[in-house]
């Protein structure tokens, strides 16, 4: 390829998806050295560089899967999802523990959490079912059980870690890529009535009593506030005290005098808050809908069922994991161990969220690229 068409190739490149990103990275990772440069602990303080090298890594991994048509998805789909569950099989009997939970498969120095990248393989595979079928004809009860079983699998084997938090993210996923698909009404009232029974039964039988006071908890914080309640008051705290632009760069009392546990993973938007206030904050959520406009925008251009779908649940993924992480640290959900894309701490979560981009990407290429 000469010059001349490297450069055509690269006018035509959408770039928009790894630039959002990649802005929002870059107020993560200072975030997270802030977070953690006073830390006592070596390898706290040092937790910024890894993140940059998983960075890198997972940017070089999204820029490969760009230039990989959509239809070698549609073709490997299955086979991708196959590795993924044997993966999460594996960790039920092999998998490192830490935390209290069973999540990662240990190679060297290397973790991987395969529930994360679980999230993108099951998307890929319901895309495809539902591209089988006419993307006209509205959806009803009885088709629904074939992909529920393809979602319900590896959800039931990530709560089983346990990771109720992730289980249950896969479950929303396949929310919205099947509403999107088109549903019968019947069939949405009847999916309406399970789910709130299924909740009742499992808050009932299936949560461990951690999980239950983590409901209480959100209902009441101060009824246990140095115990239970405690994360949930001290995250109010930090985003309150940040006020209209914030206390400034490594200035969070909440994260110098580590009053907030697990500041790099869970709670990175309350140390946000604190240091750059309602101003700060406002510029990064602008981002993620940015984010999310273009990924609408995308399912919206392609001709493809199966590539819009795909886009879809690329867009829940980053929507779910949004919502969920900035609402529980406000204290309007239930705190779940659930990372805030791209500022959280955590290679696996970086890897998939730089593959979905990198999908993302590809679709948008095959537009006017391949």
């Amino acid at each position: 390829m000469n010059t001349t068409a490297i450069i055509e190739a690269l006018k035509k490149y959408d770039f928009s998806f790894f630039g959002i990103c990649g802005a929002i990275f870059l107020m993560g990772v200072v975030n997270l050295y802030s977070a953690t440069h006073a830390s006592s602990s070596a390898h706290m303080a040092s937790l910024y560089k890894v993140q940059i090298g998983w960075y890198a890594v997972s940017l070089l991994g999204g820029v490969v899967i760009s230039f990989i048509q959509p239809k070698n998805f549609f073709r490997f789909s299955w086979l991708i999802y196959g590795v993924n569950v044997f993966l999460l099989i594996l960790v039920l009997f092999l998998g490192h523990k830490g935390m209290g939970a069973q999540r990662w498969l240990v190679v060297g120095p290397v973790r991987i959490q395969p529930s994360e990248l679980m999230k993108m393989s099951v998307i890929l595979v319901l895309a495809r079912w539902y591209a089988k079928t006419d993307p006209d004809k509205a959806i009803g009860f009885r088709e629904l059980m074939i992909p529920f079983v393809i979602a319900f699998i590896p959800a039931l084997l990530t709560i089983l870690e346990p990771d109720l938090g992730t289980g249950l993210l896969i479950l929303l996923i396949f929310f919205v890529v099947t509403f999107y698909r088109k549903l019968k009404w019947k069939t949405i009232m009847v999916l309406g009535v399970i789910g709130i029974i299924s909740g009742g039964v499992m808050y009932q039988f299936g949560l461990k009593e951690y999980q239950r006071k983590r409901i209480l908890t959100f209902i009441n914080p101060t009824a246990d506030a140095k115990g239970s309640g405690y994360n949930a008051i001290q995250s109010k705290i930090a985003i309150g005290s940040g006020k209209v632009i914030g206390k400034g760069f490594k200035k969070s009392s909440q994260a110098s005098l580590n009053y907030l546990p697990e500041n790099h993973t869970d709670f990175v938007f309350s140390i946000f808050n604190e240091e750059h206030g309602f101003v700060g904050s406002l510029f990064l959520i602008s981002l993620f809908l940015v984010l999310f406009y273009r990924f609408i925008w995308l399912a919206q251009s392609v001709p493809r069922i199966f590539e819009s779908i795909v886009v879809i649940g690329i867009m829940s993924i980053f929507f779910w994991h949004t919502f969920i992480n900035m609402g529980m640290v406000t204290g309007i959900m239930p705190i779940v161990g659930l990372p805030l894309p791209l500022m959280s701490y955590g290679g696996s979560s970086l890897l998939t969220f730089g593959f979905c981009c990198g999908i993302a990407t590809s679709i948008s290429n095959s537009r006017n690229l391949f």
